[in-house]
């Protein structure tokens, strides 16, 4: 799966897809055929794949929505365009395989709600976040609200869609936006490490991570333990997840120990 285009540079190493945004003469701002294409992409990745890393090409991640796209909508079609970048994002949030995002430059508005998508963030010291669409009259539409806030919490997400508040890369990094700080131009690096790591996990495993972790995170603890218990259930009785335990107890038993 090796794919170019003036929008979406794709390149398929192994287990491991590499996702470019290629707008960088707008900053790889959102437009509509962008977001269809992530969309696309990450709702068609093939088998082999078994972790995404998402980067923007050029000096920026995403600087958010291209204001050219901005235009009169009445309410039925700002609703309908809204769902569409949601549905383009919950493939990344709830699709196949886990994404790992690398940030730098602009990471502002839907590029911090495309960001904020995926389960896994590594961020270089040229990392700049915003939410500026309250100084534009606007709210965000791309899953920001419940993403992002719970990623750093609601006040500080106020804050910021309030007042346009930047955070700096070491400010995001405290704020808990990426997991991951690294040195200039070491992003991608680490992302493929990890991605290698990930990609050696059990599919079940990753995708209960993906898929019903953040469901936990949402339920009463009650119903959030029974949720766990069935997910416990059936990762262990998975056929990969079996032949891992006894490859690793054989090991074990057969381990040269001193005498």
């Amino acid at each position: 799966m090796n794919q170019h285009s003036e929008l979406l540079d794709i390149q398929q190493h192994g287990a491991i897809a590499e996702i470019t945004l290629n707008r960088a003469a707008k900053r790889n701002a959102l437009n509509d055929p962008l977001v269809r294409a992530i969309r696309d992409c990450f709702e068609n990745l093939p088998e082999g794949v078994k972790v995404a890393i998402l980067r923007g090409h050029g000096e920026h991640f995403c600087a958010g929505l291209d204001l050219s796209e901005l235009r009169e909508r009445d309410t039925t079609e700002s609703l309908h365009h809204s769902r569409m970048w949601h549905a383009a994002f919950e493939q990344i949030a709830f699709g196949r395989v886990p994404v790992i995002a690398v940030l730098h430059g602009a990471v502002i508005g839907g590029g911090l709600e495309l960001a904020a998508a995926a389960h896994i963030r590594v961020a270089e010291p040229s990392t700049f976040y915003g939410l500026p669409e309250g100084q534009r009259g606007l709210f965000v539409g791309g899953g920001g609200s419940v993403r992002i806030s719970r990623l750093i919490g609601v006040a500080r997400m106020t804050d910021m869609m309030l007042t346009g508040r930047v955070l700096s890369a070491e400010e995001g990094h405290q704020a808990g936006i990426p997991q991951y700080s690294v040195d200039a131009g070491a992003g991608m690096d680490k992302a493929r490490e990890l991605a290698e790591r990930i990609a050696r996990n059990a599919p079940m495993t990753n995708y209960g991570v993906m898929h019903v972790l953040p469901r936990i995170h949402d339920q009463s603890i009650q119903d959030g333990l029974m949720t766990e218990s069935l997910m416990a259930a059936v990762a262990g009785s998975d056929p990969d997840t079996k032949g891992r335990l006894a490859a690793f107890l054989d090991l074990k038993q057969n381990k040269v120990k001193p005498v």
